[in-house]
Formats: structure tokens, C-alpha cells, sequence
């Protein structure tokens, strides 16, 4: 059977060119279309990914200042931890130093006697007995210059008598515990303490 559009109505010619238009709008949408918008979609989606990734490194940007020196400042409190806190063959020399103080405070040092040292968690505590001899007054500057001293040192158990033969320079006896402490081991795998307090 021979069709022409142009043997048919207006309104038939129109209809047809309608549902050839649809059928190819159908056509273009479902094979085209489609999988445009979903790639179009899945940039979208990669785009708004980067732009995220971007934003947080802008902010981080931002706030690198602050790291650096809150990490200067944890670096600055490290070292002075580590000056506080000798490695055991520094206890020899913090002992040196003391000596040199006691004779700065015009104090005279009798013996140094170490006691058993106690092993805590992240650090070590070396104790020594000390006995000495002057005055009232060189007693209290040398515990004030040991209370100013670099290291962490505790004085405790302090017992003070007079001297039966009295001197000028040396009116009575003294004896006390000097307690430094050293880091522990990295070996011994110590594991969170309590650090100690100076006193």
C-alpha cells in the first residue's frame, strides 16, 4: 500500500510530523541523553569532591602558623624537661654541682652517701645523703640555690643539730636527703607516669 503525506489532511500531516518528532526525541534521550547526564552528573559529583579537598586545604593553609608554633612550643618544653631531667651519666656532674654550690653558700660538704635509688614508671630517682656543716644562714642559701638549680632536686628529711664545739663558721650540723631524677631507659619500655615535683 502506497502512502503519501501529501495525499493526507493537514491535521494528518501534522500528526505525523508530531510522532516522528516524538519518536526521535525518544530515541535521542534514551540513547544519548541518558548516559550524558549521568556522566555530566558523576563530574559534577568528582568537581564538587575536589572543591571540598580544596576548601579543606585552604583552611589548613590557614592554620599552619599556629601549628608551627604550637609544635615550637612543644619542642621548647621537651628541651626544658630534658634539662630538668639529666641522663644517668649526668647524676655525676649535677653532684659536682652541687658541691660547688654548698661552697658558694660557704657550707661545708662532710660526705655524700647514695641510697637506694627507686624506679618509677618514665623516670629514675637517685638519691643521695648528704651531710654538711656551717650556719643557720649558709644552710638556707644553699637550699635556696639548689631550689634554683636547673635540675630537678627534692631535699627532704633534713635533721639539724648544734655543734657541741661552736664556730664561728660552722655553728651546726646538718643532714638531708638530695633526690635527682633521671629519665628511664627507651628500653625499658615505662609507660605513662607522674612526673616529679620540685621542691
Amino acid at each position: 500500500m502506497d502512502v503519501s503525506l501529501s495525499k493526507l489532511p493537514w491535521y494528518g500531516q501534522l500528526g505525523a510530523f508530531v510522532l516522528v518528532c516524538g519518536a526521535a526525541a525518544w530515541a535521542f534521550w534514551n540513547y544519548y541523553a541518558q548516559s550524558y547526564n549521568a556522566e555530566l552528573e558523576q563530574r559534577r559529583h568528582h568537581l564538587a569532591s575536589i572543591q571540598e579537598d580544596v576548601r579543606k586545604g585552604l583552611a589548613a593553609a590557614k592554620t599552619l602558623p599556629q601549628i608551627e608554633a604550637e609544635v615550637a612550643e612543644k619542642e621548647r618544653q621537651l628541651q626544658a624537661l630534658n634539662n630538668q631531667l639529666p641522663e644517668q651519666k649526668d647524676v655525676a656532674d649535677t653532684l659536682r654541682r652541687m658541691q660547688g654550690l654548698a661552697t658558694q653558700s660557704n657550707l661545708t660538704i662532710l660526705r655524700f652517701t647514695p641510697a637506694p635509688q627507686k624506679q618509677q614508671a618514665t623516670y629514675q630517682e637517685v638519691p643521695y645523703r648528704i651531710s654538711a656543716e656551717g650556719t643557720y644562714h649558709n644552710l638556707g642559701t644553699f637550699f635556696d640555690r639548689v631550689s634554683k638549680f636547673p635540675r630537678i632536686i627534692n631535699i627532704s628529711d633534713i635533721t639539724i643539730h648544734a655543734r657541741s664545739q661552736l664556730d664561728a663558721d660552722a655553728t651546726v650540723t646538718a643532714e638531708c636527703t638530695a633526690t635527682t631524677f633521671v629519665l628511664a631507659d627507651a628500653g625499658r619500655g615505662g609507660g605513662p607516669g607522674k612526673a616529679p615535683a620540685a621542691r
